[in-house]
C-alpha cells in the first residue's frame, strides 16, 4: 500500500505515468507492505529513477562492453587510470557524468566483472536523474571496482519476499562453482520486469535463465543448483532526491537549498 499526503493522493491518480512506473505503482498499491512518501514528488522521483536503472541496464547491454575478470579488465583512458587491481579511477579534470556516459557510447573499449555493471548502471541513472551541476559536484571522485561505490548512492537492502520492482539488484549464487573461474560464482542482475533479468555476462534472461547460466559453469559432475537469494538491494531514492538542490560545495562543506516536498 502506497501512503501519501492527502491531497497527494488525489494528485497521483490525475497523474499520466509510463507504462513501467504505472506497473510499479500498482504492485506497491497492491502490496501488504506499506510505501510511505513525504510527497508525491518523491514517489515520482523513485519511480522516475527505477526507470533510468532500468533503461540504462538495456543501454549497457547494447553498448558492446565485454565481460571479464578484473585481471582483464581494460577501459578508455582518455576519461579513466586503470589501476593495479583492475578498477576505473576517474581522470582529473574528467566531469564524471561524462565519464559514465563513454562507457555507454564506446562500450568496445571496456571490460569488467558484474559487480561493476550494477554499479555503473545506477551512476548513470543518477546521472540523468538529478541535474549534471549535481551529478559531478557530489560523485567527483569515482572509483569503479567490484561493489565500490561512492556513499551518495546509498544502497539500501530489502527482500524479494516482501515485494521487488523493476530496478532492483537481485544476487544468484552458484555455491559449486567450477574453481577454475571463480568469476562464476555468482551473477548480480537488474530486474527489468517481471521474471526478466540483466545480468553482465549472461544479458537479459529469466531467473531460471540466469540459473541455467550459471549451472553451466559449475564443478565437473556437480548436481547443487545456484538459485537467487532472497536479498535485493537498491539506492535510497530520498536521499538522492536531496542532491537535486545542490549549488556549491566549497572544500568539504556542502550547501543545499532545501529539496520541493
Amino acid at each position: 500500500m502506497i501512503v501519501l499526503p492527502p491531497g497527494d493522493r488525489i494528485r497521483l491518480g490525475q497523474v499520466a505515468l509510463p507504462e513501467l512506473e504505472r506497473s510499479i505503482v500498482q504492485a506497491k498499491e497492491a502490496s501488504p507492505v506499506t510505501y510511505a512518501y513525504v510527497s508525491l514528488e518523491a514517489l515520482l522521483f523513485e519511480l522516475g529513477l527505477r526507470s533510468r536503472i532500468v533503461e540504462s541496464a538495456r543501454a549497457l547491454y547494447a553498448s558492446g562492453v565485454k565481460f571479464a575478470t578484473y585481471t582483464n579488465s581494460r577501459c578508455n583512458e582518455a576519461y579513466w587510470i586503470r589501476t593495479a587491481e583492475g578498477g576505473f579511477r576517474l581522470r582529473s579534470g574528467v566531469a564524471s557524468a561524462d565519464a559514465i556516459r563513454d562507457i555507454f557510447v564506446n562500450g568496445s573499449l571496456y571490460a569488467f566483472e558484474c559487480s561493476m555493471a550494477m554499479v555503473l548502471v545506477v551512476y548513470r541513472a543518477v546521472s540523468e536523474q538529478i541535474p549534471r551541476s549535481a551529478f559531478n559536484t557530489y560523485f567527483n571522485n569515482l572509483y569503479l571496482y567490484d561493489w565500490q561505490y561512492d556513499s551518495d548512492l546509498g544502497f539500501v537492502k530489502g527482500s524479494r519476499m516482501l515485494g521487488a520492482y523493476p530496478g532492483d539488484i537481485f544476487y544468484f549464487k552458484n555455491p559449486d562453482h567450477n574453481p577454475a573461474t571463480p568469476e562464476w560464482q555468482g551473477e548480480n542482475g537488474i530486474m527489468l520486469g517481471p521474471d526478466q533479468f540483466y545480468g553482465h555476462g549472461v544479458g537479459i534472461r529469466s531467473s531460471s535463465g540466469i540459473i541455467e547460466a550459471l549451472n553451466r559453469r559449475r564443478r565437473p559432475g556437480s548436481t547443487v543448483s545456484a538459485y537467487m537469494l532472497d536479498d535485493v538491494v537498491y539506492p535510497n531514492f530520498e536521499h538522492i532526491r536531496s542532491l537535486s538542490g545542490v549549488f556549491a560545495r566549497i572544500g568539504s562543506q556542502v550547501y543545499r537549498r532545501k529539496p520541493a516536498v
